[in-house]
């Protein structure tokens, strides 16, 4: 995610006005920059402007067309909402078709402006993603081009795989069913000395001690890996700890979706082999520790969907992207990827018991989920939280309040 926040330049000649304006959107725990005309408002505008801008038509000079045209040559992808006065509807019908992204009649109601501007702004927030997303599978290495998401639960994520990767060492991946353990551990073979050489994959429970043996015969001068250790019969256990004490030829990487600790504890998983494969720990965070990834990931999804499928990848609303942000995902990015695939083949059941509860309800359920990711990032640390949200204390804790989110709640030890 953009560092800099979700910003609303307000221009509007009229002192009073833009006042009034200004302090609507404070009131709504938007950020804004305030402008008494286009010289003073030009100079924010820029490619890599999180916000959008709104701006009255009439104004002394070059006015509110002016600064579209502006706005358009800077960033054609920058959403302008224009203000217009009693009788400059055709004006404004006018600027739509110039590009603009919307217009409201003066004076407009917070509850007629708002859901506006919030939709600018995801359709901003989108932009911006979609284009780091592409600059990251254009110059990225496999980490990035592999592993999606601007979450700092992603970035974490990159940096674990690019620091594992570099050694030799055995390499233990978990995470919850559906989140790709297989495909972290690609990227970690990518990444390593042993690139070069074969990615051998595995279904533990396959395996006995001679299947082992040609298995890891396989990935000599590679990596192994083996899905589900777990389920690693006990003589191929036994076999492999064997062969990791006296060295092999290729490097070996478990993966898992059970708890292997309860595994141990039950008898299903050897001890010594556990904490012999836990010394180079990777765990791939649920989506539901990160809601935001979930639009990066989407879109990334039905481009890929639609090119296996030979159609177009079809335009995915800010509505719609709302209401996948308000789904758990038990499945997490199978499931996310299975969604994207009916997307584009015209059948989002998966976003239709969201979608039927309204904008405001599923931007609630959002915001809901934004709020507990930040907490849980943050070891239930409420200050620590509100601060990677950019809001106010006060403000996030009326949040916590309205939705009866507890900071305790999400405290590990």
């Amino acid at each position: 995610m953009t560092d800099t926040p979700a910003t609303v330049l307000v221009v509007d000649d009229d002192a009073m006005v833009r006042e009034a304006l200004t302090q609507t959107l404070d009131l709504a725990d938007l950020r804004t920059i305030a402008a008494g005309s286009f010289i003073e408002a030009k100079d924010h505008i820029s490619p890599a402007f999180a916000g959008i801008v709104l701006s009255d038509i009439r104004m002394p000079g070059r006015d509110g067309f002016h600064l579209l045209d502006h706005a358009q040559k800077v960033d054609p992808e920058m959403p302008v909402v224009l203000l217009t006065g009693e009788g400059d509807i055709p004006m404004a019908v006018e600027a739509m078709a110039r590009g603009a992204f919307d217009f409201l009649e003066k004076p407009c109601a917070p509850d007629d402006l708002l859901p506006v501007l919030h939709r600018a702004l995801q359709t901003r927030a989108l932009v911006l993603e979609n284009r780091r997303l592409k600059a990251q599978l254009e110059t990225g290495d496999p980490a990035a081009r592999m592993l999606h998401g601007t979450s700092q639960h992603a970035e974490d994520l990159r940096s674990r795989v690019r620091a594992v990767a570099r050694t030799r060492a055995e390499v233990l991946v978990t995470g919850p069913a559906g989140a790709g353990v297989p495909k972290v551990a690609e990227v970690i073979h990518l990444m390593s000395p042993h690139a070069t050489g074969p990615f051998v994959k595995r279904p533990a429970a396959t395996l006995d001690a001679v299947t082992l043996d040609s298995a890891l015969a396989d990935a000599t001068s590679g990596s192994l890996f083996l899905d589900e250790v777990a389920a690693l019969p006990d003589p191929a256990q036994y076999a492999l700890l064997e062969h990791m004490e006296q060295g092999t030829g290729a490097r070996i990487i478990a993966g898992s979706t059970a708890d292997l600790a309860t595994e141990v504890a039950r008898g299903a998983l050897n001890a010594e082999l556990y904490y012999r494969l836990d010394v180079m720990p990777v765990r791939i965070p649920s989506l539901a520790e990160r809601p935001e990834d979930i639009p990066v990931l989407f879109r990334h999804y039905v481009a890929q969907a639609a090119e296996q499928a030979g159609l177009a990848a079809p335009e995915i609303a800010p509505d719609q992207i709302a209401a996948l942000m308000a789904r758990d995902w038990p499945g997490n990015t199978r499931s996310l990827m299975s969604a994207a695939m009916r997307f584009v083949l015209g059948m989002p059941e998966d976003m239709q018991d969201s979608a039927e509860l309204g904008l405001a309800e599923q931007m609630a359920r959002v915001e809901r989920s934004l709020l507990v990711a930040a907490l849980s990032r943050q070891n239930g640390r409420a200050s620590e939280a509100a601060k990677t949200l950019k809001l106010p204390r006060k403000t996030f804790y009326d949040k916590l309040a309205r939705y009866g989110i507890r900071p305790e709640d999400y405290r590990q030890g």
